[in-house]
């Protein structure tokens, strides 16, 4: 009889917790007073060097200023002036784990995990394009909301959420995760604080000369861990985030997108020197 090691054991307890959670969504709508506090109707977006913006990535950022004349405040940060919040808000330790990120994704990744931290508000991924539809409801509370995701890796595609949302839709070959796309929480929030400690234990820690993974050590699959390792020490996590499972109908990522070509993206470049 086949056997399955710890590890893959560890991923599928996480696949199984994450579509129990998002196939329940909603079922915990009360908000809790720990956040009633509402974030700061913040934009927030971030491409690694602006002089060398694509424009068809400056296009997805430009969709979201219409939100400027909405009362939200749109910010677009860079790698130094990412690296200047982190040094100034958060001290050298996290300034030297940001410099560890050898790609600009992961930079990204790092970078909003710090920010929404400290100031709280919408982190957004600068390849998102808005469609129109409102978001005021997305701030109406302090929760951390965050998207579902669904990859089937018999098809190596993803799935749509039309289909995974579905109460007991499963397959063997599918994997569930949240996405750190966006971002949107009150500052100080337990589970944005887990993420970041684990993103930066994991840069910090040797790694013989290989380059960490970049999506478990500060992208979705940290993030996912994060939850999931919350909600196995207190029991109970749902109360503390709310599941995004009509993103889509709000945003959608730009797959075709000139920088998806080389290595810019971080799937081409994952534990890799980065040539930008």
């Amino acid at each position: 009889m086949a056997t399955r090691n710890p590890a893959q054991e560890d991923h599928q307890a996480r696949s199984d917790f994450v579509r129990e959670l998002v196939q329940r969504s909603g079922v915990h709508d009360a908000v809790p007073a720990a956040y009633s506090t509402k974030p700061p109707r913040t934009i927030v977006q971030f491409w690694d060097d602006l002089e060398q913006l694509p424009g068809d990535v400056r296009e997805c950022i430009e969709s979201w200023k219409k939100l400027g004349d909405q009362g939200f405040e749109v910010l677009l940060f860079d790698n130094d002036s990412a690296r200047d919040f982190i040094a100034r808000r958060l001290g050298p330790r996290y300034e030297s784990a940001y410099v560890k990120c050898y790609h600009p994704a992961m930079r990204s990744d790092y970078f909003r995990l710090c920010y929404i931290l400290i100031e709280g508000g919408c982190y957004l991924d600068a390849d998102d394009v808005y469609h129109g539809s409102a978001i005021e409801h997305l701030f109406n509370d302090g929760r951390l909301r965050i998207q579902p995701l669904c990859y089937d890796i018999s098809t190596n595609q993803m799935v749509p959420p039309s289909v995974f949302t579905e109460l007991g839709a499963n397959a063997s070959t599918w994997i569930f995760y949240f996405n750190n796309n966006p971002l949107i929480a009150v500052n100080g929030h337990p589970i944005v604080k887990r993420a970041l400690a684990k993103a930066t234990e994991a840069l910090e820690r040797p790694t013989a000369g290989e380059l960490p993974e970049i999506q478990s050590t500060t992208g979705p699959g940290n993030l996912t861990k994060s939850i999931f390792d919350l909600a196995t020490e207190q029991g109970e996590i749902e109360r503390a985030l709310l599941v995004l499972c009509d993103w889509e109908d709000i945003a959608i990522n730009k797959w075709s997108l000139s920088y998806r070509h080389d290595a810019r993206n971080w799937r081409l470049s994952n534990q890799r020197e980065y040539q930008g």
